[in-house]
């Protein structure tokens, strides 16, 4: 049976969750200003550029898997259907809290076309997905451009200044092109 008033608390208590936890995540990421000596959170990444119909370059496509014990850290009192495992739509709340927390950092992504700065829009397409076999997430979400460009060149950077969160890149296939002309 379920009543109003205890629903109620629960929807008030996972407001409540949610809040501590991107105060939480805020704090981590304004103490990154300190931790210049070693990370607190390690992100192996997979990138793609994203090309439009006409050839122009649209955005950047992310994969970031945070290492277990962030993973652990995040997860920590999510209500799930099947313990140990969360569904892409039980963590769209986390998703976008840690997208809401990078928009300050500028999503550590940085780009330069034939020598200029490249400014990026609001994300899209971005969730949360677990894998219970590493205990790992993995976040997704693309970075479109402000406008679509067509450059000879394009300088791509993904990093934390502050060394707060390390960056690395997957062994096998760590960027690539989707839908680039040929």
């Amino acid at each position: 049976l379920h009543s109003a008033p205890v629903h109620a608390m629960f929807a008030a208590g996972m407001t409540r969750f949610f809040r501590v936890l991107a105060t939480a995540l805020t704090g981590l990421l304004i103490a990154a200003g300190s931790a210049s000596a070693h990370p607190h959170v390690w992100v192996t990444m997979k990138s793609a550029v994203v090309y439009g119909p006409d050839g122009a370059i649209t955005g950047v496509r992310h994969a970031w898997t945070f290492d277990d014990m962030y993973s652990a850290f995040a997860v920590q009192g999510l209500e799930s259907k099947k313990k140990g495992e969360f569904t892409t739509e039980e963590l769209k709340p986390l998703a976008q809290v840690n997208v809401e927390s990078l928009k300050e950092y500028d999503f550590f992504t940085y780009a330069k076309a034939n020598g200029k700065n490249v400014a990026f829009a609001e994300p899209v397409d971005y969730s949360l997905e677990f894998n219970p076999k590493d205990t790992v997430l993995t976040l997704h979400f693309v970075l479109p451009l402000k406008a679509p460009l067509k450059a000879k060149a394009l300088d791509l950077e993904v990093f934390d200044p502050s060394y707060f969160v390390d960056f690395s890149l997957v062994e096998k296939d760590p960027v690539s092109l989707e839908k680039a002309p040929a």
